[in-house]
């Protein structure tokens, strides 16, 4: 079955500016892969008459559907609306089903409608008007050699509703689509450039129904297999096949599947052992402390923490010698080890681990830069401490400094080097 290929238009110079997020796109997109529509494309354009018809005209090039947000609104830069009709050769009319809504909307809310309000009932002769639930911009339906054309509102709520009950059935209605299956495997502590070789085999010898995607993100690469197919019971038994095949070659690096987090699976691990965990944290401020509890039924497991930001706080909150901090200073393995241990020690818990470091941007001193961070681990058997020597950059540093000590202690769980 061929697939049905979607292109995702956005209009305004907001977005351009950067004085909004465009989110429309993203949103639309997740919905499109749903209905087994590929999206191809997105592209964002100015409120330029130039800019609109060059997109579209750009589009029909490689797109079976454009789908088009913003620009509809009643003042003078919304103009996609008669771009579309001096696209297409038509005029504008106004249409009296459209106004009745208007009109209706605007006696629902106890106000007066005037002129400009009355102006967004003009549609292209051409277009098949999307009636607009919540809001007063109607979206449009244009058809022509067999591509089709939607222009929708800017606005998210008003965009939403649209496309999931109107939009979206009628697409399915007129393209034969076929299932779009993604399975994510999601890996930690190994790099892409080392992780690719491993499987080169495996992947080379995919179906080539089934697509591999290399995701990497802050000390984690997420492989995505995507499959396409008719039958969608087939494609999961197909991806489940592929996933056996993988995973003797990298289970050790294989944390989760799909949604599932890395502190999702510190937790499975540790209700399974009947085992609990606490924290010490300086550099990763929290973070440690702040993804554990976001997950349903952590106090079954975790013990507690301590944000030990100053020198003060490690030695009267953790205990932490005055002595190793005058010898070894608050970033050292000495005090990192300190840190884990005695707060394993403080909350009576299996596990301590602790986070100590220069995240940046400034704070770096000779023989210990920026991005000089020491991660500690202790348990009743052991207490020790690893260099994590990172970057200049304090957002990855934190969390790149988050996934390493929580893989060590996922390795420490599962009993693997």
């Amino acid at each position: 079955m061929k697939l049905v290929l979607a292109e995702i238009i956005t209009i305004g110079d907001e977005i351009l500016y950067g004085q909004i997020t465009d989110t429309n796109s993203q949103w639309i997109s997740a919905e499109l892969d749903k209905a087994g529509i590929k999206t191809i494309r997105k592209v964002s354009i100015g409120d330029q008459k130039s800019e609109i018809l060059s997109a579209i005209e750009e589009a029909q090039t490689r797109a079976d559907i454009i789908l088009i947000t913003g620009g509809l609104g009643p003042t003078k830069d919304d103009i996609t609306k008669k771009t579309f009709a001096e696209y297409f050769g038509v005029e504008m009319f106004q249409d009296k089903s459209v106004l009745e809504n208007i009109e209706g909307l605007f006696k629902a809310r106890g106000r007066e409608i005037n002129e400009l309000n009355q102006q967004q009932a003009f549609v292209p002769k051409n277009a098949r008007v999307i009636m607009n639930l919540v809001g007063t911009a109607p979206g449009m339906w244009f058809e022509q050699n067999g591509k089709v054309m939607v222009s929708m509102p800017g606005v998210p709520s008003e965009m939403k509703k649209m496309m999931s009950e109107q939009i979206i059935p009628s697409l399915q209605e007129k393209f034969e689509t076929p299932f779009i299956l993604h399975k994510m495997i999601k890996t930690i502590g190994i790099g892409e450039s080392k992780l690719a070789p491993m499987i080169e085999h495996w992947e080379d010898n995919l179906p080539d129904h089934i697509k591999l995607a290399y995701l990497p993100r802050m000390g984690q690469v997420r492989l995505r297999l995507t499959a396409f197919g008719t039958d969608k019971q087939k494609l999961d038994i197909e991806i489940g096949e592929q996933i056996k095949k993988v995973v003797p070659i990298i289970g050790k690096y294989i944390y989760g599947f799909d949604e599932e987090e890395v502190e999702h699976t510190i937790g499975r691990l540790l209700l399974q052992k009947k085992q609990t965990l606490a924290t010490a944290e300086s550099c990763t401020g929290g973070l440690l402390a702040d993804k554990i509890t976001d997950i349903p039924g952590c106090s079954a497991y975790f013990k507690g923490g301590i944000v030990a930001y100053s020198n003060e706080v490690k030695m009267s909150q953790l205990g932490v010698l005055e002595e190793t901090l005058k010898a070894h200073g608050a970033v050292s393995e000495q005090t990192a080890m300190e840190m884990a241990k005695n707060v394993r020690e403080k909350y009576n818990a299996d596990y301590g681990i602790s986070t100590t470091g220069i995240a940046g941007p400034d704070g770096g001193v000779p023989g210990k830069p920026v991005g000089t961070i020491y991660i500690g681990y202790s348990d009743q058997k052991e207490t020790f401490a690893k260099l994590l020597n990172l970057t200049q950059d304090r957002h990855i540093n934190i969390n790149f400094t988050y996934n390493a000590i929580l893989n060590l202690l996922r390795k420490k769980l599962m009993e693997i080097d």
